[in-house]
């Protein structure tokens, strides 16, 4: 995932731990996908809809957007015609891959608590990034979003191969791990790749059956938020996940995959969409009365359950300010502070 703090000065980053001088690469996955196809049958989608013919200007190479929009710009088109194509033309001009999966294997073994991170350097630029794997898992692995002109997620999405050695990991850090085991349900909130630490503390939790007290089970949740679909990293495991596990909820929240297919999921923000699945009766008066609404609002989901905020443990992760709005929508719902863990970046 991006930076959870901010990075560190070089002199600084000496002064962590040196877990190894070097570690291998295993792995280097695409977790989005290439969406040309469908962006361009949605572009003819929203454009028969106003009659204008550009089928000229759309063909199996792409879409030439420059001539397109200059045909487009006398015809009276809804300003929101015009939005949607502006962001699926932002999608189609998007750099693949912009979001993967760093395996690698560490030349030292090393312990690390779920949802710590380490700090890799790559030809010269040292980065922290949250550990996406269980410490149960063989391989270690990163989620990387590629951010236009960054100076190391470009390298690590374009240039990173098997086999490529990190020369140098730091580490790990962080407190943003599980909190001691108990009765209480779990919720999962992340946006983007602060999936990553999450995905470390499910995977463990299952695996040391940590979803369960007193053989009772715990409902996990998992809301994440994402402009598309393929934008949600690890999507077919936390699937496979939820069609396993009767007490784990996978809600992917997604704003823009409606432009590109039958989307029918939730489509707002995390903060909005955890609160749909409150269960009744939480009055909340300190929410926001735009917040509030969302509290009587139905779930775009078949499940059943609901969440009971004074028995709930919170773990959220992404931008800072997403973090900081999560932990006072969890507060003002009735989750004690002492439950609410944050991580932010940004």
């Amino acid at each position: 995932m991006p930076e959870p703090r901010r990075p560190r000065p070089d002199a600084q980053v000496e002064e962590l731990p040196l877990l190894t001088d070097t570690a291998t690469v295993t792995r280097v996955d695409a977790l989005d996908e290439r969406r040309g196809d469908e962006i361009r049958r949605a572009v003819h989608r929203l454009l028969r809809e106003h009659g204008p013919d550009v089928t000229r200007h759309i063909d199996d190479d792409g879409i030439a957007w420059n001539a397109l929009e200059r045909e487009l710009h006398d015809i009276d088109l809804p300003r929101v015609t015009r939005r949607k194509l502006g962001v699926l033309r932002e999608r189609h001009e998007r750099d693949y891959p912009s979001l993967v999966e760093v395996a690698f294997d560490p030349a030292t073994e090393f312990d690390f608590a779920p949802g710590q991170f380490v700090t890799i350097r790559f030809r010269g630029t040292p980065r922290p990034y949250s550990l996406a794997s269980s410490p149960n898992d063989e391989e270690l692995s990163l989620c990387v979003r590629r951010v236009p002109g960054g100076r190391l997620s470009e390298r690590l999405c374009t240039e990173l191969e098997p086999g490529d050695h990190l020369p140098e990991l730091r580490g790990p850090n962080g407190d943003f791990t599980l909190q001691d085991h108990s009765a209480s349900d779990m919720a999962f909130l992340a946006t983007g790749t602060g999936v990553a630490p999450l995905r470390s503390m499910i995977r463990y939790v299952f695996e040391e059956g940590l979803d369960t007290y007193e053989g009772e089970a715990r409902d996990i949740w998992l809301f994440l938020g994402a402009a598309w679909a393929d934008d949600c990293a690890f999507r077919e495991e936390f699937r496979a996940l939820d069609a396993a596990h009767d007490h784990f909820h996978y809600v992917p929240c997604l704003t823009r995959e409606r432009y590109l297919t039958g989307w029918t999921g939730e489509t707002g923000y995390v903060q909005q969409t955890l609160l749909k699945y409150v269960e009744d009766g939480v009055a909340a008066p300190d929410l926001s009365a735009g917040l509030r609404e969302f509290l009587d609002a139905e779930p775009e989901t078949d499940i059943d359950a609901r969440i009971d905020p004074t028995e709930l443990e919170v773990y959220a992760c992404g931008v800072s300010a997403m973090v900081q709005t999560l932990e006072d929508v969890c507060s003002c719902v009735g989750v004690s502070g002492g439950d609410i863990r944050g991580e932010g970046y940004g």
